[in-house]
């Protein structure tokens, strides 16, 4: 095994950032998992998820959303490349201080804890972030321009899991690695080297709970994906858990498909494009899938508002092909 920080320096990715900036990006994402890793596991900040709070998407926001939300803060404001950071949950982007929105490098988007909802029933949650160069001058304060870039323009995109371990995946555009944190050293060492999604299993995840919500064809290619088939390996198993890095994850290491399609409550989709849908979308590019609106390439979508909101395809290439022609043919 590797540990984190070598591993980076020794692999010099082509998106003119210096090691020592890809290295810190990294470390800095890597201080705010252990915090959050620690207090789940401590149990220290539990104790009031009955809050009735809501945040800017009408969801409720429990006291654990609020304390990740503030690691994630704490740990950017001291480094000086972060011009800003958009999160889940907050209205508008953060800006830390003057210096830092106009003369740092980067900007962050992130979702500090998906599938919140089901700590209280130990299962698994995640963070998801997304990084990009600032495109408004430096010298100048960074806007909305800045944040509303299209996915292909990301230069960092990772994950983290945690659970009965604590994991963290991530992508600079040149394969997905997977890191294993290391409790008594203290340490991320690599345990997965360019990531691929295998074709020897095939899984589908979708909240069939909304079944009554779906356009016809998310139905038809339910009722696809359960019929048996023994030339296309079918039926598929069913899995899902609520948690969408928890779900990708697994069809990452084990191949699948992730579907959040547009309901009837949520006609543009639910799951947020910035810091949910483009992260992810990147990393299943670069792990040989493919990653839809069911219509458009994510990646190529150009946002035009902060929490802009779309369905989401999202898995093995093949899958998520076949799923496409069900949901534009119906």
């Amino acid at each position: 095994m590797k540990k984190n920080d070598n591993y980076i320096i020794q692999n010099n990715y082509d998106f003119h950032i210096s090691d020592k900036k890809k290295d810190l990006l990294i470390s800095t994402i890597q201080l705010a998992a252990k915090i959050i890793y620690r207090d789940i596991k401590n149990n220290n900040i539990l104790q009031s998820l009955n809050i009735n709070k809501y945040n800017i998407h009408n969801e409720l926001q429990t006291s654990i959303d609020i304390h990740s939300n503030q690691i994630f803060k704490s740990v950017f404001k001291n480094y000086k490349e972060i011009a800003a950071f958009l999160s889940e949950e907050e209205k508008d982007y953060f800006i830390f201080n003057e210096e830092q929105a106009k003369n740092g490098n980067f900007i962050i988007l992130l979702d500090p804890l998906d599938g919140s909802s089901n700590i209280d029933s130990n299962i698994t949650v995640g963070s998801i972030f997304s990084v990009y160069k600032r495109v408004t001058k430096k010298g100048n304060f960074i806007t909305n321009i800045d944040f509303l870039q299209p996915g292909n323009k990301q230069i960092l995109a990772g994950y983290i899991i945690y659970s009965h371990s604590l994991i963290l995946v991530y992508t600079f555009g040149d394969g997905v690695y997977s890191y294993t944190y290391e409790p008594t050293l203290g340490i991320f060492y690599l345990t997965h080297t360019k990531i691929m999604f295998p074709n020897s299993r095939y899984t589908y995840s979708i909240n069939e709970g909304h079944w009554n919500k779906f356009p016809f064809g998310i139905k038809e290619y339910i009722k696809y994906c359960q019929k048996f088939d023994l030339p296309t390996k079918r039926p598929y198993t069913s899995r899902y858990t609520g948690t969408l890095v928890a779900d990708f994850h697994r069809n990452l290491l084990c191949g699948g498909i992730y579907i959040y399609p547009n309901t009837t409550d949520f006609p543009q989709g639910k799951l947020r494009l910035l810091y949910e849908c483009n992260p992810l979308s990147f990393i299943a590019e670069q792990a040989g899938g493919k990653a839809s609106n069911g219509i458009s390439r994510i990646l190529n979508i150009n946002p035009i508002s902060l929490h802009q909101k779309t369905p989401l395809f999202i898995g093995n290439q093949s899958l998520v092909i076949e799923a496409e022609k069900f949901y534009n043919i119906y």
